[in-house]
């Protein structure tokens, strides 16, 4: 085998959306969400890899990869394809959007049993830069390695992040709890909680409320 470059394209993801305020399930593979552990590969010889592809297009290479490995005939050395995607909660116009966001930008995972006319094909398809690894030799990935990834999506999916920006001194609206219809202005932002604490006026007094991110929507002047 020739070495391989592993250099990625910054085209950035485009997400598709979906509608508002529903909770979409993940890619249509079952492979793709374990429930409890990493299922057995059905070929003794398969072994994890990781390849390198334009940021942006990991599901079309994925596809294409189908493709052309169809087209080969090379079913037979091919196991599973899996993209690492998260559920990302994004607040537009004051609906709440849930995707599913690559959270490896540029990574593809695939199961298989590798050998040079393998290594060429894969190589050859469009928008694939490489495989993880130097020198002639791809690295294959750990049983440990590739659960260590593949939960993270599968624990992520229990409560997805919600992905909105707050500045400091603009104005929002609480929707729910004591406080629902209250508006104020954010007076700090606590990322890692993903809380604000919001300055309302009650009875006349300002006073400091903290409330989830979720819990609050931007006041469109």
């Amino acid at each position: 085998m020739r070495e391989k470059g592993i250099t990625m394209a910054e085209e950035q993801q485009n997400p598709e959306e979906q509608n508002p305020d529903t909770q979409i399930a993940g890619e249509d593979s079952s492979s793709e969400q374990p429930t409890d552990q990493l299922a057995p590969p059905v070929n003794e010889n398969f072994k994890w890899y990781i390849i390198h592809a334009y940021s942006g297009f990991e599901r079309k290479v994925r596809e294409s990869l189908e493709s052309r490995i169809s087209a080969f005939g090379l079913q037979n050395k091919i196991g599973r394809i899996m993209i690492p995607t998260e559920p990302v909660t994004e607040l537009r116009n004051g609906k709440k959007y849930t995707i599913e966001r690559v959270f490896l930008p540029g990574y593809v995972l695939i199961e298989m049993d590798l050998d040079n006319d393998l290594w060429h094909v894969i190589k050859n398809t469009p928008r694939v830069t490489g495989f993880l690894g130097t020198g002639d030799n791809p690295v294959a990935l750990s049983e440990q390695e590739v659960s260590s990834i593949i939960f993270r999506s599968d624990v992520s999916k229990e409560k997805p992040s919600l992905k909105i920006k707050f500045d400091r001194g603009e104005q929002v609206r609480i929707n729910e709890g004591p406080f629902a219809n209250f508006t104020g202005a954010v007076d700090e932002i606590n990322e890692d909680k993903q809380t604000l604490k919001v300055m309302v006026s009650i009875f006349g007094r300002s006073t400091p409320v903290e409330i989830e991110f979720s819990k609050v929507d931007k006041v469109v002047e």
